[in-house]
């Protein structure tokens, strides 16, 4: 399997359009002109302040680090390093003069098993291999010149989901779901002696707890999970299990398109919902939704009270009436799926997409007209019939 088949596709999508915004253009400009002037010196500081693991002095780290390289198919020459810390801690460094520099924590090396440690080097290494070096999120947010909200809140968004992506390559690479929870929870806890059990049910309760949290406050999430720049672990966790349960982990594994809106529903807990939101994407989903949801429930005999009921639970008490002209509705939508394909992404597209299917589920099935009404959505957001088709079926053929 080539590595870019794992990767997120929020992470891709949004680190496509970030590289184009004159703001981070401007600071990768001038960190590259710093590089061609000499003036990084990365390799002679890792030299200086921790110590370069050799084959000879560390073969079984190697061992695991060669694993992991064969598995992503990375061509770079590696440099891991060890640096001495109580905190468990790795990161991986822009390349320079042709190499990648990996650095581990002396307590992650000696506190983590081997799966769990070549979960952590996949991860790093899936940071060098999908480039997210290229956008210099850390110079951008605590330089000089701060971004303005709207673009730090993008930087961070694209930050959580480009973790997600490493997540996935460290997952490849240690093949072991259970490994994989352990890392994270250890990462987060700091715990590795006998005192606390590790139980994986446990851990992702956080996320129901987190959830049921959010669906009953009566305000907006805190803003400070918009501004963290890694997903908290238990939604991590999460993702990765949705991640080993899909097509990239076994035949029979659900579709890469149907776990990517599903991860993109946990980051949602971290982001300004689109139900929500001020964002152009996220006038474009709700407008959509609006629209989508009213013309697929007309379709079959107009719109019942129970399609009306599960409607509301998007939108506000009240926004179904008789004063509502669906017609007018039915004509404006091509216009706001286009605008939809304009300022949202695939997956955010799909998210929209499944929940018109939801106000199409309302009665229990979903008609012949309500599914070509979807279908025909779905074609002109970009979007497979096979992913409306699993949406609304447990179990159906291809078209």
């Amino acid at each position: 399997m080539n590595a870019d088949d794992l990767r997120f596709r929020n992470d891709l999508e949004q680190a496509e359009a970030l590289r184009e915004e004159p703001e981070v253009k401007r600071v990768t400009e001038w960190l590259e002109k710093q590089e061609a002037e000499g003036t990084a010196g990365l390799r002679r500081r890792l030299l200086a302040t921790s110590v370069r693991l050799s084959r000879k002095m560390a073969p079984d780290v190697y061992k695991l680090s060669d694993e992991c390289v064969e598995r992503l198919q990375m061509d770079t020459p590696l440099e891991l390093y060890v640096f001495n810390s109580a905190q468990f801690n790795a990161m991986c460094f822009k390349p320079e003069e042709g190499r990648v520099f990996v650095m581990f924590s002396s307590s992650l090396l000696e506190g983590f098993s081997r799966q769990e440690l070549q979960f952590v080097m996949g991860h790093e290494f899936g940071h060098h291999i999908y480039n997210h070096h290229e956008i210099p999120i850390g110079y951008l947010v605590k330089g000089r010149q701060r971004p303005d909200p709207k673009l730090a809140l993008r930087l961070f968004g694209w930050s959580r989901n480009a973790e997600i992506s490493a997540d996935r390559a460290g997952a490849y690479c240690a093949n072991d779901m259970h490994s994989v929870a352990s890392a994270l929870f250890k990462l987060s806890s700091g715990l590795t002696g006998d005192l606390v059990k590790f139980d994986l049910d446990e851990f992702l309760l956080q996320v129901s707890d987190m959830e049921n949290i959010d669906a009953e406050a009566e305000r907006d999430r805190p803003q400070g999970d918009w501004f963290s720049t890694h997903p908290f672990s238990p939604l991590r966790v999460k993702a990765l299990q949705l991640f080993f349960k899909s097509n990239l982990m076994g035949t029979s594994g659900t579709s890469v398109a149907d776990m990517d809106v599903g991860v993109q529903r946990l980051m949602s807990l971290m982001e300004p919902s689109y139900l929500d939101a001020r964002s152009d994407a996220a006038i474009a989903m709700r407008n959509l939704l609006f629209a989508g949801g009213l013309v697929v429930a007309d379709a079959s005999n107009g719109i019942s009270e129970t399609e009306i009921d599960v409607f509301e639970r998007f939108f506000d008490k009240g926004d179904v009436s008789d004063k509502l002209n669906v017609n007018r509705i039915r004509e404006e939508l091509p216009q706001r799926i286009e605008r939809a394909v304009e300022q949202a992404t695939q997956s955010q597209r799909m998210q929209v997409m499944r929940d018109i299917c939801v106000i199409a589920m309302a009665e229990g099935t979903v008609t012949a007209a309500e599914r070509n009404m979807l279908n025909s959505i779905a074609d002109g957001l970009g979007i497979s019939r096979t992913f409306i088709c699993q949406t609304v079926e447990q179990d159906c053929e291809l078209d």
